[in-house]
């Protein structure tokens, strides 16, 4: 199914809070096997919401909508719907009931502001009715349109265990599947890496995208199919032709990164690594430490900012840093070295 996700909140558009929801929500649908044909950020202006609604329920198979369901002022996603729809809101008697009960025994008097929590635009059906959760369903002109909180936590919830599986009871026909893999790639420029892959045939099917992280490079591939199992062949060719193109260049995939193939590479060698840094103010050894056990591995390092330090601390040459400069490849060598003496390692590793 061809999905649109519409996030709404001036705290959103104004880039006070950054929106998390739409990402996460994309990414669950795609593994699920659905498309994402757009996604859209919406100030809480009810005539720009109602015209991102009508615009999407023109175009796609469903809809996915978070933010503005609350009880402030500010949270006025029902009005909107229900202007844009012509579907008056309602009181949700359940839900209705839940709140005057909570109210009740805090003893707070009614008419307030959570009961607005309880009017839906007609039609709407609460996702969760017994929950605290605001969350709910409209199906306009054979579109079903979910309405999540903003919150994030609240919004992963409902759409993991309530909206995946509605849209796949929804479904009709053959779901695709989807076969991904991410390869870090470092030492090699997105322009090469794209003279590479297309001088190869690759099949249509084959998905090749590039993202730049730095310092990496990530190549992602895919192939999504109705037949997982044509389809896993397909990729898992596609996948072999991609790792000769890139060669050593490509040092992981998906969730590896360039700090933990290190360590792994020092402990099946059984070396040990001590560094030396300047202008990079210690980043080296943060990454290197990030990884769990790296004390196996690592002993540590110095940064040696000043030269007066580059000398005393790490045996630079008062000459290689005259005639070469602090930043040159003679320095980094020394620095190097005598990072691997001072720390007892078998290997020493400088930036400067």
């Amino acid at each position: 199914m061809i999905g649109e996700i519409i996030a709404i909140g001036d705290e959103l558009t104004s880039g006070r809070i950054m929106n998390t929801t739409s990402g996460y929500a994309a990414r669950k649908l795609f593994d699920a096997g659905h498309t994402i044909h757009a996604m859209s950020t919406i100030g809480d202006t009810p005539e720009l919401i109602g015209e991102a609604l009508l615009t999407a329920i023109s175009r796609v198979d469903f809809i996915i909508v978070t933010g503005g369901l609350g009880s402030t002022d500010d949270d006025i996603t029902n009005v909107a719907v229900s202007q844009a729809l012509n579907r008056p809101t309602m009181p949700d008697l359940t839900i209705l009931a839940w709140i005057r009960e909570h109210l009740a025994s805090h003893r707070l008097s009614r008419n307030n502001p959570l009961e607005k929590l309880a009017w839906l635009p007609g039609g709407a059906e609460s996702l969760e009715p017994d929950s605290r959760v605001a969350g709910y369903q409209l199906v306009h002109d054979d579109t079903p349109i979910f309405f999540l909180p903003g919150v994030p936590e609240e919004m992963k919830d409902l759409m993991t265990r309530i909206v995946l599986p509605k849209l796949m009871a929804w479904q009709e026909g053959a779901i695709l599947q989807t076969v991904q893999r991410i390869y870090k790639v470092f030492g090699l420029a997105e322009s090469e890496i794209n003279r590479r892959i297309k001088a190869t045939d690759l099949a249509p099917e084959i998905k090749i995208g590039y993202y730049p992280v730095y310092p990496d490079v990530h190549v992602s591939i895919m192939v999504r199919s109705t037949d997982h199992t044509s389809g896993t062949a397909q990729f898992e060719s596609a996948c072999r032709d991609l790792e000769r193109l890139l060669g050593d260049a490509a040092y992981g995939q998906d969730g590896e990164d360039l700090e933990s193939i290190v360590g792994e590479k020092l402990l099946q060698a059984e070396l040990q690594l001590g560094v030396a840094e300047s202008c990079t103010g210690g980043l080296l050894s943060h990454r290197i430490t990030k990884v769990p056990g790296s004390s196996r591995y690592f002993l540590g390092g110095a940064v040696a900012y000043a030269n007066e330090l580059k000398e005393g601390l790490l045996g630079v040459g008062q000459a290689t840093l005259e005639q070469s400069g602090a930043v040159s490849r003679e320095t980094a060598a020394a620095m190097a070295s005598g990072a691997r003496k001072r720390c007892g390692a078998d290997i020493g590793l400088s930036i400067t």
